[in-house]
């Protein structure tokens, strides 16, 4: 329920306050004065376009806040925490602003959201009539929509099922016929990952062996040298055959430490430089033992090797070159490549149990949309004669709501029923369609005796009437009025109107008043009681709010409605 609205800077609007509360609320004021911006104003709230075009004249930006009381533990108020904001008590505060540059901004429990967030909140918290809803009415869709609310959580949980079966069939259907219509396209693709995967197969790359191999040829290319190299170093070091008599490495430092060791006696500094030198005469002996065991090893069949080694570098390089990413590419290639034949090589099974799920989900389509057309059809009736009987107290005693539910062969995402609400304007008369055989008013009181029936099964917190009263004056006025306060028995009302007999029903009479200083008019909105509220009536019913005659008959039409309430 809407507790507060407050308005600045929207429209003809500088600064209003509405308090609203439960019950009937009713809004008033002189042509021009503004009154429509009050549901605009609200439709801010629930997520509608920002239009730059609102911004009041010479103002910067517009704003709007409302305050609501919502229970703490229902679902708007968690969803207000999953967006960051959270209640103060029972109250969730939204508001909105618009400026002239045309940004908006929009705030949900103190916390910063987009507009979509007001929109998904607002179908819980009103529902919003304008003549462009009563327009509205005349479509299948909206028509189908108020059946479905009627019938209740019977078919919306059928509804539900349907559409999860719905979505599923949908989307292995797209899957099926995807594979069919590829098949040939998706074999070829196959044969050519087969070739491919037998290809890299063949060469069986490793990771990094383009390296290894590279370095294996550099040295099997230059064998003679790294054999000449090593054998002169190890001679020098230490020669095995030296038939000139030349000292080499080892012999010079065993030949030092012994001259070392020998003077050593004289002098205590001596001893470990010999030991030092005996240490290094190991190393070189060793160091000389290693380049005997490289020589030992190098390949006599070098050359031999050598074309093996580039061979098999010349077959790695064709097989990187067909690769952006070299061999490594190469390799992936076989996990995703095997993966992906894998999957194409299975499309005759994967189409087989697509063809089966796509039956099984048709089965259970077919069973569920049945339902909703039995449930569809059962709840027609039982609207049509509810609505039928509304009407009758609307001042439209001989009209009569028919509700058919025809069932088409094509399916959709809400089965197979064509609804069309009908009206019948007297007994004999053929039930016409409400887009041909409606006139404004006849539309209005049709669509407030369906609110008025559906909240019977389906409650809204709050409903918001712009004009419901269009066309319709006199006496069918007075029963639009005293539908609303028993609709407001329920829920809360708020209702735009320039009609004193649906005002007079009203809890809660503001009205929107208009003042002007020669160039820009700026409105302001009044809670009206006693004398004030009266006056206003008086207005509404003969444009004289002074008029003696004109007060007695407001006085009148406020006793009627207070005794009929």
């Amino acid at each position: 329920m809407i507790e507060e609205l407050v308005i600045r800077d929207l429209g003809v609007i500088r600064e209003a306050t509405l308090p609203l509360g439960p019950g009937f609320t009713a809004v008033t004021g002189e042509t021009g004065a503004g009154k429509t911006m009050v549901v605009t104003a609200l439709g801010l709230l629930l997520g509608d376009r920002a239009d730059p075009g609102l911004v009041r004249q010479g103002q910067t930006q517009s704003w709007v806040e409302g305050r609501w009381l919502i229970p703490a533990d229902g679902a708007v108020a968690q969803r207000v925490r999953d967006a960051g904001g959270d209640l103060d008590g029972p109250e969730l505060l939204l508001s909105r602003s618009v400026s002239a540059e045309g940004r908006s901004r929009a705030v949900v429990g103190g916390r910063g959201a987009p507009a979509s967030v007001l929109a998904d909140l607002g179908g819980d918290l009103v529902v919003v009539h304008g003549q462009s809803d009563q327009v509205r009415l005349r479509s299948a869709v909206a028509q189908r929509a108020a059946l479905d609310r009627f019938a209740g959580p019977d078919l919306a949980e059928t509804l539900d099922l349907f559409q999860l079966a719905y979505h599923r069939w949908q989307g292995n259907q797209t899957d099926l016929d995807r594979l069919v219509d590829e098949q040939e396209q998706r074999r070829l693709e196959a044969e050519e990952l087969r070739a491919a995967i037998a290809e890299v197969e063949l060469v069986a790359p490793q990771r990094g062996e383009d390296d290894a191999l590279g370095e294996r040829a550099e040295r099997l290319g230059n064998l003679e040298e790294l054999r000449l190299a090593a054998a002169q170093a190890r001679e020098l070091l230490s020669a095995e055959e030296n038939p000139e008599g030349l000292p080499d490495a080892v012999s010079l430092l065993d030949s030092a430490r012994r001259r070392l060791e020998r003077a050593g006696e004289h002098d205590p500094a001596l001893p470990p430089l010999a030991e030092a030198l005996a240490n290094a005469g190991f190393l070189v002996a060793d160091i000389a033992a290693q380049l005997s065991s490289y020589l030992a090893g190098l390949d006599a069949d070098g050359a031999r090797e050598l074309e093996v080694v580039q061979e098999r570098r010349a077959a790695l390089t064709a097989l990187a070159r067909k690769y952006v990413g070299g061999l490594d590419e190469a390799i992936d290639f076989l996990d995703t490549g095997s993966a992906r034949l894998l999957e194409l090589d299975s499309d005759t099974d994967r189409i087989d149990a697509l063809r089966a799920e796509t039956d099984a989900d048709r089965a259970a389509m077919d069973a569920l949309a049945a339902r909703l057309t039995a449930i569809r059809t059962t709840a027609a009736a039982s609207l049509g004669a509810a609505v039928t009987g509304e009407l009758a107290a609307l001042a439209m005693p001989n009209a009569a709501l028919v509700v058919e539910v025809d069932s088409r062969a094509e399916i959709s995402l809400t089965g197979r029923d064509l609804v069309k609400i009908l009206l019948r304007p007297h007994a004999g008369a053929e039930p016409r369609s409400l887009a041909r055989g409606a006139s404004g008013g006849e539309l209005s009181r049709v669509m407030l005796a369906i609110e008025v029936v559906i909240n019977a099964t389906d409650p809204v917190a709050t409903f918001v009437f712009d004009e419901v009263d269009a066309g319709v004056g006199g006496a069918a006025a007075i029963e639009i009025g005293r539908r609303l306060a028993r609709l407001a028995e329920t829920a809360q009302v708020i209702v735009v109107t320039h009609l004193a007999q649906v005002a007079a029903f009203a809890g809660n009479h503001l009205s929107v008043v208009k003042d002007s200083d020669g160039s820009v008019t700026a409105s302001s909105v009044r809670q009206l009681q006693g004398d004030e509220r009266a006056a206003e009536m008086a207005r509404l019913l003969s444009g004289l709010p002074d008029s003696e005659s004109g007060l007695e008959h407001a006085r009148e039409l406020m006793n009627l409605a207070h005794s009929n309430r």
